[in-house]
């Protein structure tokens, strides 16, 4: 792979998949730049000074099953960087805190009736060792759920978990995606997650010196214009500092901003031949620094609780302190549109509800305990799948042996991690390789 004529390749985009594909295209042999938007190099694994500690925007964790991700902290020396704590899954039902890690505590589940907690307990264990995926992407979540556990239970547990996740897109989830989210957590016993030491700004400041150290170069606050095709299909990019042709393009900019950097010409009629015209869902989290332990679950829906947000994330159930400056991390989420009133609400106005309605859910919790809270955004997260989305998929190599893709549109049906941005940034590096050295 190494003796490929690459050329000059660029990489748009500077969140994992940008930085996994550089990683990758070097490795090959591949002159490679990078140009990001923003101000910083990570994406949705950015951070944030804290009193001279960095903290993560949002929630991130690894698992055991994220092997791309695992690999490439491996090759990048980091492998004795992560380490690995049990975690909990909790679920709050109107105001009351149930453990929910596996079969047993779904026994115990008082929210539904004994039989359907029977009947939620063998869901679990079979979609995460059973289930087979033939014919999942043709049926949605809810579909396949309610058939398994019931209507009853699926509108107590599992169309929460969907709603907390898409909003009220989660009717046209296809089957196919929970079924792969069963079983990269395994679904059933005490579930184990990672974290790399020094937080993933840490992985990100790694990845981006290693890519400098083999002459990568990587450019911040460099938007991409304008990506267009000459008449030799080579990809013409267009920045704030003019026009520059490359010999191959990797794109990992989501589809909604790669449809207006293409526009109408000849690259965007064959983007709009590939792209399957799919939608985002955005997240908004505040951030609420505790000096004490919120619970002792990693994750709990909340259900019926007449508060603003569907999740609580305790990331410091799974990190040492001594990554967060002693900080316990708890981050308040929803995941909605981009276009939702609430997505756009004064920042100020939505940490305050938010932090009343914990203060709420948790009378112990004095005010006193919380040392700061930050609102963070980003619209474009949770691509919104519908049944079939597997043939619509759009593929790695958009023009053969010019333009790529390695996007979140791409990772189904894994669920949306670094580790499957990795995946597909691998992916679409091996299929430029493999093209040119079938036309060299």
């Amino acid at each position: 792979m190494s003796e490929l004529k690459l050329g000059d390749v660029l990489v748009i985009g500077g969140g994992i998949a940008g930085l996994a594909s550089a990683h990758a295209l070097l490795r090959a042999g591949a002159k490679v730049t990078v140009l990001e938007a923003t101000s910083s190099f990570g994406g949705l694994g950015t951070t944030f000074r804290y009193r001279e500690h960095d903290l993560d925007c949002f929630y991130h964790v690894v698992l055991p099953t994220d092997e791309h991700l695992i690999r490439l902290c491996s090759e990048l020396g980091l492998q004795d960087r992560l380490y690995w704590r049990e975690a909990s899954l909790g679920f709050m039902y109107r105001r009351r805190l149930y453990p929910l890690s596996g079969p047993g505590d779904l026994l115990r589940f008082g929210a539904v009736p004994l039989w359907d907690r029977l009947r939620l307990g063998l869901t679990a264990v079979y979609a995460a060792h059973f289930a087979r995926s033939k014919g999942l992407d043709g049926i949605t979540a809810e579909t396949w759920l309610a058939r398994l556990s019931g209507k009853r239970a699926f509108g107590r547990l599992w169309k929460p978990l969907l709603e907390a996740k898409f909003g009220t897109a989660y009717s046209q989830i296809p089957a196919l995606w929970y079924w792969a989210s069963f079983r990269r957590e395994k679904g059933t016993g005490p579930e184990v997650k990672g974290y790399p030491r020094f937080g993933y700004h840490g992985l990100t400041g790694a990845l981006v010196s290693s890519l400098k150290e083999r002459g990568g170069l990587l450019l911040e606050n460099t938007p991409v214009e304008r990506l267009e095709l000459d008449s030799d299909d080579l990809p013409i990019v267009t920045t704030v500092g003019g026009k520059q042709r490359y010999d191959r393009v990797v794109s990992t900019v989501p589809l909604v901003q790669l449809r207006h950097i293409c526009g109408n010409g000849k690259l965007g009629d064959r983007l709009a031949h590939a792209d399957p015209g799919i939608d985002y869902q955005g997240v908004m989290n505040v951030l609420v620094l505790l000096d004490r332990s919120l619970t002792s679950h990693y994750w709990m829906p909340i259900v019926e609780s007449e508060v603003p947000f569907d999740g609580v994330v305790e990331t410091t159930c799974v990190l040492d302190l001594e990554d967060t400056g002693g900080h316990h991390l708890v981050y308040l989420l929803n995941y909605v549109h981009r276009d939702d009133p609430l997505f756009n609400r004064e920042p100020d106005r939505v940490i305050d509800e938010y932090v009343d309605a914990l203060l709420k859910l948790f009378p112990d919790l004095s005010r006193d305990s919380i040392r700061a809270s930050f609102l963070f955004k980003a619209p474009f997260v949770e691509p919104l799948y519908s049944p079939g989305y597997g043939s619509r998929k759009p593929p790695a190599e958009l023009v053969p042996g010019r333009v790529y893709l390695a996007t979140t549109a791409q990772v189904y049906p894994r669920v949306t991690s670094w580790n499957s941005s990795t995946a597909v940034a691998e992916e679409a590096v091996n299929q430029m390789c493999q093209t040119v050295e079938q036309i060299s």
